[in-house]
């Protein structure tokens, strides 16, 4: 009787997945592959590239310590003749190997990918192999995307509050006697505080993880093959194991989790991680279970060693947020992707890619994400996210670039974030109003306006900040669609207030921005 094939991803690297189901040592056999086209397709960071290889193949080699049969695909140093250039080639290549080799498998089995691109080539490629694809439900999330279809029928508006509370009830997080510890639900208003004027003192810096020689060999690789892709692996420290996310988690929730809740939104220059859990890669590639996460964060609160607030906004970020983008993601797709409410068509400015601006706080955000590959949510928000939607950034470019740069990246997560939260191309599908604001938002959060030549309070003439020049004119060139969001309607009386002359000038500043 003919055995399965078994596709495992980059992103899917769990033992436990639906995927090996009913698995027979015997009879099914392991696919995987490493394939260039899924490092060019964006013009992905190195730490991203090598991050994905060095976890795929340290998966592979705990399959084989196991002795399942896997039919692994590397890539070269240089590429090689005929070497597969997409995911769905070097499946096909590998069925015809396979074939020869007295294995033609009765079925194709994989659990739900990441990316609508990713599951209709493998659709296609199962399609002219003539053999039966599977997908399989990924048990790795608390809700299905049947789940979120059922939630979502009927509604005219998705708030992630409505969709968050029912999960909540529905696994018993945070509870007690049925009821929202704490007696509330929602913990936000106490999560949005700055650092001192002092700064965050001394940080607890997180773990590292030293690259073995399995990791070192990716180095190599990425450095020789992607030699001109962005980023830089001098100091390459990301989990990539199960056991080094476990150990991401505990060193978490022992050192930082009871400051991140009051700091999640602050920022200061030069310092990456503050108080930051740098989980999201490891639980996006699968190699840290959600339920681990949140389980072991909720023991902590009810041993007395994590404040409610900090706890809960935490809890919120896995339970909530990241099952909600996902829900967003696969009901709208695949035309969310085009959507474009605000009409953006300006190129993404090239210093996203060299850093090479004199507004300090987007400097700092450019240079430590091209230096990591990672920069915490309110520097992608209201720093990297708010310059573009100011600018008039093609929302598309955009969501290009956070795919590409971060290492936790995988786009059924950054794109609802980048082109719904960040650039309100959606028109309100992921947020109630578009996060804008000028330069004294930035002021109040970091310390990056400290030394800048700009003045963030300053609109107009030499010393304007171009974050509040935009702002203004951001309102001015959307007033329209914009009085039709209640949210929006101080900014709006805001706008009324300023001088018709005054309003001229920032907005000839704003074309020149633009230009």
């Amino acid at each position: 009787m003919p055995g399965n094939l078994i596709l495992v991803l980059g992103d899917q690297l769990d033992r436990g997945s639906a995927a090996f189901d009913g698995f027979d040592a015997g009879r099914d056999r392991v696919w995987m592959a490493e394939v260039a086209e899924e490092s060019t397709h964006v013009w992905t960071h190195k730490a991203r590239i090598a991050v994905f290889l060095a976890a795929m193949r340290h998966f592979r080699d705990r399959l084989r310590r196991e002795r399942i049969e896997i039919d692994y695909t590397e890539l070269a140093a240089k590429p090689v003749a005929k070497e597969p250039q997409t995911l769905a080639a070097a499946l096909l290549a590998s069925l015809a190997r396979l074939k020869k080799a007295g294995f033609a498998p009765a079925t194709l089995v994989v659990v739900e990918p990441g990316e609508w691109r990713v599951q209709e080539m493998l659709r296609a490629a199962a399609l002219e192999a003539r053999i039966p694809l599977e997908i399989r439900t990924d048990r790795h999330f608390f809700s299905s995307r049947e789940d979120f279809a059922a939630h979502a029928k009927g509604r005219k508006q998705l708030r992630l509050e409505y969709f968050y509370r029912p999960l909540r009830e529905k696994f018993g997080v945070l509870m007690e006697d049925g009821e929202p510890a704490g007696g509330q639900w929602n913990y936000d208003v106490e999560n949005r505080g700055a650092f001192p004027k002092a700064g965050p003192g001394k940080l607890p810096a997180p773990v590292r993880f030293a690259p073995d020689k399995t990791t070192r060999a990716v180095i190599d690789l990425v450095n020789a093959r992607f030699a001109a892709h962005p980023g830089s692996l001098a100091e390459f420290d990301w989990p990539v194991t199960p056991d080094d996310a476990r150990a991401a988690l505990d060193d978490f929730l022992l050192h930082r989790l009871a400051h991140f809740g009051r700091y999640q939104d602050a920022m200061w220059t030069g310092q990456p991680w503050l108080y930051h859990s740098r989980l999201a890669q490891a639980m996006n590639m699968k190699l840290l279970d959600p339920r681990d996460v949140v389980a072991a964060a909720e023991k902590l609160w009810r041993a007395g060693k994590a404040p409610l607030e900090a706890t809960e906004g935490f809890i919120r970020q896995v339970i909530g947020w990241r099952e909600y983008v996902r829900g967003v993601y696969w009901h709208f797709m695949p035309d969310y992707v085009d959507r474009n409410a605000l009409g953006a068509e300006l190129p993404l400015p090239h210093f996203y890619w060299t850093a090479a601006t004199e507004m300090n706080c987007l400097k700092d955000a450019l240079q430590q994400t091209l230096r990591y590959g990672y920069a915490h949510h309110i520097q992608r928000l209201m720093v990297t996210g708010l310059f573009a939607l100011l600018l008039g950034v093609k929302p598309q470019q955009v969501h290009e670039w956070y795919l590409a740069v971060y290492v936790d990246a995988v786009e059924w997560v950054e794109l609802p974030n980048t082109l719904g939260m960040s650039q309100f191309a959606d028109g309100g599908v992921m947020a109630s109003k578009p996060y804008c604001a000028t330069g004294a938002y930035i002021d109040r959060m970091s310390n990056a306006c400290r030394g800048c030549r700009y003045k963030p309070k300053v609109a107009s003439g030499p010393d304007a900040c171009p974050f509040t020049t935009l702002y203004w004119d951001f309102l001015a060139r959307h007033e329209k669609l914009l009085a039709k969001n209640q949210r929006m309607t101080m900014q709006l009386k805001n706008l009324g207030r300023k001088d018709a002359a005054e309003l001229r000038t920032i907005r000839r500043q704003a074309d020149e921005l633009r230009s």
